[in-house]
């Protein structure tokens, strides 16, 4: 059942679920991504300290990145068949695993079952990046755009809690530096899969489940999915290269560590401060121009990246690339929810998360080796290129009226 399918006699009857599933959604995502932000500030020092060789370091957030990418469609098809409150309740499951199962890497001082650990994470978070989707499920057109911004605002609490837990859990299993750090994330799995068993999504209808819609090679040929597909993988990708990189490139201009956990703090910041009102703008000035806006923070984020290495230069970059990124996720989430039908959204939306962290997953491998091999400012210049590319398309595409949509 979507709003869209929604009948007046049963909306007067039934209370509108959506407020309820956005709270409640949004909440799960502040638990999600203080985990999320956690790995961010924690995962390449672990990976440097158990590594033998140490280009190595960033392989465990790469793996998350490759489970969450080759997890994203399978768990997207079985949301669809089973529900999101049960397909949530899984990923959230399989946090609490990742999270003892990093503890115990730490332990053992085992880099093959950290990486183990972080790409069971990474199955974790394919299901908790639907959060965003499953919030426009019960949503009408007219608020789709602000319910997703709202379930991301949910980020800014992780803002500040993810990296802080970091800190005060480092060494709480000392000299285990970290493993603490570990629990605390299946903790913070285990609240939120608490917290799921209250919201209230009905499950897909027996004709969304059984229609096939449209093939995708007809839906991937609409102008608003290739700009929406690409604002997304160049904004998270390109984001994901250099936020990765920073604590280990903090760490070698020898910033301590908890001016890397505040640099990622108000990186966290700038990602999800603004989706109190991208939805807002959106619909004021349409997905495009959000995109192209996107795409000019995060080229202001490279220069500041390039002009120096103090530590108010790591802050700066990283708040724009954060709100780069917001307006270039968001704008591109918004956009990609016009393209399909009810019955072809599990598969357009498994489509999508599986480009876009599958560019994650590369970028997460690459930074390290990159870093390793050329340095700091090589990690800044390689965004210059898909940056540029994806808000081109989107002030041209933006200009030009869309065709018809296929039938």
């Amino acid at each position: 059942m979507t709003a869209a399918a929604s009948h007046p006699e049963t909306d007067r009857a039934r209370p509108d679920p959506t407020v309820r599933n956005v709270l409640l959604l949004a909440l799960c995502q502040a638990l999600a991504m203080s985990a999320s932000g956690m790995t961010i500030t924690m995962a390449a020092l672990v990976g440097h300290v158990l590594a033998e060789d140490k280009g190595l370091a960033t392989l465990p957030f790469a793996c998350q990145f490759l489970a969450t990418m080759v997890a994203t469609l399978p768990a997207s098809l079985l949301m669809a068949r089973v529900g999101r409150r049960a397909g949530f309740s899984l990923g959230a499951l399989l946090g609490v695993a990742a999270g003892l199962t990093s503890w115990w890497a730490i332990v053992e001082g085992s880099f093959a079952l950290f990486c183990f650990g972080a790409a069971l994470f990474g199955v974790a978070s394919a299901f908790a990046y639907f959060y965003r989707f499953a919030a426009a499920d019960t949503a009408s057109e007219a608020f789709k755009s602000k319910a997703i911004s709202l379930v991301m605002a949910g980020g800014l609490i992780a803002a500040f809690l993810g990296p802080q837990i970091a800190v005060w859990t480092r060494e709480l299993l000392a000299p285990l530096l970290f493993a603490g750090s570990y629990l605390a994330i299946a903790g913070l799995a285990g609240l939120a899969l608490l917290v799921l068993q209250f919201i209230r999504i009905p499950r897909p209808s027996v004709a969304e489940r059984s229609a096939p819609g449209r093939p995708l090679l007809v839906i991937m040929r609409q102008r608003k999915f290739l700009v929406a597909v690409l604002a997304a993988i160049v904004g998270y990708g390109g984001m994901n290269i250099v936020m990765t990189a920073t604590p280990l490139a903090m760490a070698a201009c020898f910033h301590p560590f908890e001016s890397a956990a505040m640099v990622i703090q108000w990186h966290a910041v700038g990602m999800f401060a603004p989706a109190f009102f991208t939805g807002n703008l959106i619909r004021r000035y349409g997905c495009e121009r959000v995109i192209a806006v996107g795409g000019l923070l995060m080229l202001g984020c490279v220069a500041v990246n390039l002009s120096g290495v103090a530590v108010w230069n790591f802050w700066l970059a990283l708040f724009l690339l954060g709100v780069g990124w917001s307006f270039m996720f968001i704008g591109g989430t918004t956009l990609l929810t016009e393209t399909y039908r009810p019955e072809e959204r599990a598969k357009v939306q498994g489509l999508n998360d599986l480009l876009v962290f599958g560019s994650v997953a590369v970028t997460a491998w690459s930074s390290g080796q990159i870093l390793d091999a050329l340095g700091w400012q090589a990690i800044n210049v390689s965004l210059l290129l898909p940056v540029v590319l994806a808000l081109g398309l989107a002030l041209w595409f933006g200009r030009r009226p869309a065709p018809a949509p296929s039938a």
